[in-house]
Order: C-alpha cells, then structure tokens, then sequence
C-alpha cells in the first residue's frame, strides 16, 4: 500500500470520489485512521488478532492487567456515538479502560452543542481540542470519512476510529468477526477455504459489507448471501468481490446451504433505515435458525451474529456448541483494545512483555 498519500494533500470531492479500494492508502499516515474494511491488509489483520489474544493473556493476571493499564495512561479517548448503540459503545470503553485510556462521551447530539445550531464538523473540532483519539458511530454514510479528511488540514489532526458510518461500513465490527472466525478455525486449517453463510438483511446491514471485504483476504472461500430478494446484498458489493476474484452464491433457499456452511451469520431485519415501514411486510419465517437445525450443520459449524437479535436465531441454541455470538461479542473488546494501541504506536511493549513473561494461554 502506498502510504506515501496524504488526507492532507487531496481536496475533499477528490477524495470522496476516490474507490473505497484506493481510499485505504491515505489512512495509513500519522496519525493512522480506522475507517473502513478496504483498508486492512492480510498480514495487519494477522498481526492485530495476535496482539488481542496477548492482551488477553496478559490481562488475566493481577500483575499483567496493571501493566497494560499503564501504556495509554497519557491518552484520553471521545467517544462520540450520535447514533444508538450498547455492545460497540461498552466495547471501545472496555477497551480503553484495559489499557488506561480516560474517555470522555457524547452519546446524544441532544446533549452537545448541535441543539444550538453548532454543524457535526464544528463539534468534532471541539473534541479534538480535549481529546487524543476519537471513536465515532453517526448514521451519516461517510461521515467519519469526512471528518479524518477535516482534521488533516487542522493544526491538531488526531486518529479517527470508525465505530459505524451510516448503512455503509463497521470496520472494527468487521475485524472482530474476523478474530472469531480465526479463533473457531484455528485447528482446522483456518479461514481459508471455508464455506460462510450471511443470512437475513443483507441489503443495509453494514456488518455484513464490511466482513464480506475482508474475506477477499483468504484463499478458496466462497461467500453465500441468502436473503429475500429486497434484502439481498448490494450490487456494489457484489462488483468489489468480482473484481477480488472472490467466489460468492446469492440465494433465497436457506435449507439448501445449511449443512455446507463453515460459519452461518445472522443478521437481524434493520428496519431502523425504513421510510414507510416496509420491513413489516416482508416474510423472513424460513430466515431463522433453531434447535432443529443443530443436527444439519457440520459439526465444526460456528453461528454468528453481530447482535441485536431478534427472532432469527432461537434462545434455545445460546448455550450450544455451535453459537459462538456471545464470545464474538467479548471478542470485540481485544481487538478494539489491540487496534488502539497499534494506533498509538504501543505494540511493542505488549509484545515484549509477552515474550519476556510468556503468560498461559
């Protein structure tokens, strides 16, 4: 990647009329941005998973857990969620206080100086001014994009984390879900040449566009997108994994794919982006997973989901082996925790105090 590129040096429709495959290249400057998928290579996305499962191994002791609150004791975090939100929110917060980093919100625009008149970009601007990092959710599509490109022609430019932009992408969503599958994957040759399973609201969930890139990443996958035809993945997509040479299936015949599915991912009906309310007439009945289908899948099968859920994946199936959401929501909280450190350019000390103490799995 050519990281030689600028936020500073290019105008803002230049930018934004960039291909999210050539928009990456200018994340990676100082400080570097986290804001969509196309930004992670293989060998980054390896390299974070191996930091968060040290930093897990570290923080189960009394003695690890003080260190690692000691590496961002002079950094101070805003998270800034515009838009609703529990797991991703309490995950980032979780994240920083592993690692010492005070945190200030703003999880209302109602609460800030927007009731004044005062623009998203002016309120921003603000932040940075008490903040080192700042870890954003609006449901504007491109929003943080904008505001890294503000801060680069700032006098104080910090990194931008994109903790979810609109129907567009969740990058950290999307890194996380890659952890779990590498995690759930690890004995069996890994996430190459697995079969994964989207189901239900493909067309506006962001989760999904976001982890679909990211699996380009692996060799002999194939991506099945089973949903009601006006749920179903977006063109764009589909053009980004053609253009990667990724293979993928696009169906409505949920049964059908089932038993060949390496990992299955739920996804919940997203009827906040509704106009007129048209999700309600959509039948979704043979888009669920239950207690009666743990007999059809492999026996190495993960299901996953980004939560909340709703009625597609039955209670019944949480304490089985097969359903792996509850520690892929946990999961969030390494990676996160590993991204910001990497971030701030403190890798380093983890690593070396990994190898000089060499904690138990």
């Amino acid at each position: 990647m050519d990281t030689d590129k600028k936020l500073s040096g290019i105008s803002w429709q230049d930018f934004k009329a960039l291909p999210l495959t050539e928009k990456g290249a200018y994340f990676d400057g100082t400080p570097p941005h986290t804001l969509i998928a196309q930004q992670f290579s293989r060998k980054k996305i390896r390299d974070l998973c191996a930091l968060a499962t040290r930093i897990k191994r570290i923080n189960k002791r009394r003695e690890g857990a003080n260190f690692l609150k000691t590496l961002l004791c002079d950094k101070r975090a805003m998270l800034y969620f515009a838009q609703p939100s529990s797991r991703t929110y309490l995950s980032f917060n979780a994240a920083c206080q592993i690692l010492g980093l005070d945190t200030m919100d703003v999880r209302d625009s109602s609460t800030s100086s927007e009731v004044k008149g005062e623009s998203p970009e002016d309120s921003v601007r603000t932040f940075s001014s008490y903040a080192d990092m700042i870890i954003m959710r609006h449901p504007k599509g491109g929003f943080a994009e904008r505001v890294a490109w503000m801060m680069a022609h700032t006098k104080r430019e910090i990194p931008i984390l994109n903790a979810g932009s609109g129907a567009d992408q969740h990058p950290t969503q999307a890194l996380l879900d890659i952890y779990t599958l590498k995690r759930s994957f690890e004995k069996i040759g890994g996430v190459d040449g697995k079969n994964i399973v989207f189901v239900g609201d493909l067309a506006r969930g962001r989760t999904v566009r976001s982890l679909a890139w990211l699996l380009t990443l692996y060799d002999d996958v194939t991506l099945y997108f089973v949903a009601p035809e006006s749920l179903q993945i977006g063109r764009d997509i589909l053009d980004l994994l053609d253009a990667a040479g990724t293979r993928y299936v696009v169906t409505d015949d949920f049964a059908a794919v089932m038993p060949d599915a390496d990992a299955i991912y739920m996804t919940r009906i997203q009827d906040e982006w509704d106009l007129r309310g048209e999700s309600s007439s959509i039948d979704t009945s043979s888009f669920r997973i239950g207690a009666e289908h743990m007999a059809v899948i492999k026996d190495s099968a993960v299901i996953m989901h980004p939560l909340p859920r709703r009625q597609e994946i039955s209670t019944e199936i949480d304490n089985d082996p097969h359903a792996v959401y509850w520690r892929q929501m946990r999961n969030g909280m390494w990676i996160r925790a590993a991204l910001i450190l990497t971030t701030f350019g403190r890798q380093d000390e983890v690593n070396q105090y990994y190898d000089d103490y060499k904690p138990e799995p």
